[in-house]
């Protein structure tokens, strides 16, 4: 008897299910059409789910390419309109430089100095891409040119720039200082 194990007192051992027992269980019937249709109806918003995340996904991305491309274009507008600002403030210093250049002395290194140091400042403004708007002999054209004065031109066709008071530039194609000239009559 020690080998046997004692059960609780109060425990109802599992009845044993007899062939009537099971016959008394409800018959479980799937109906696999309506499952089909519920999986599919499942699919169906998953895929558009899926669609929807997609073409969420496909925006953003587009979106972005937007902002790099135009940061990328603020960025190069900046710079170049830091540059024209640092030219345009250099103007002054070339143009005394210049009439210094041109001005009659009696000291011949003074007048080389002045002439390398100008020569200089042509090589780097060349190189930034700073040019000079031509002027003298050519059509009066508003958009790079500054009219100070009109006199009579003589052999000049009205409309021709006389005299260049001041050297118009742009840099890369955009105005910074237009050129004031004296225009024929």
């Amino acid at each position: 008897m020690a080998d046997e194990i004692k059960k609780p007192e109060g425990e109802n051992p599992q009845p044993e299910q007899t062939p009537d027992a099971q016959s008394e269980q409800p018959e479980v019937t799937i109906d696999l059409a309506a499952l089909a249709e519920g999986l599919k109806a499942q699919a169906e918003a998953a895929e558009k789910k899926a669609a929807e995340a997609k073409d969420t996904l496909l925006r953003t991305m587009a979106e972005y390419d937007n902002f790099r491309k135009r940061s990328a274009r603020e960025q190069a507008a900046s710079y170049s309109s830091g540059m024209a600002y640092a030219i345009e403030k250099l103007l002054p210093v070339l143009d005394t430089l210049e009439m210094a250049a041109n001005a009659p002395t009696g000291d011949e290194n003074y007048k080389k100095g002045v002439v390398m140091t100008l020569d200089k400042c042509a090589e780097v403004f060349k190189a930034m891409g700073v040019e000079e708007i031509p002027a003298l002999g050519l059509p009066f054209d508003p958009a790079v040119h500054a009219a100070v004065m009109q006199q009579p031109g003589g052999d000049a066709k009205s409309g021709t720039v006389l005299q260049v008071f001041q050297k118009g530039y742009r840099l890369d194609g955009k105005v910074i200082r237009c050129a004031s000239v004296i225009v024929a009559e």
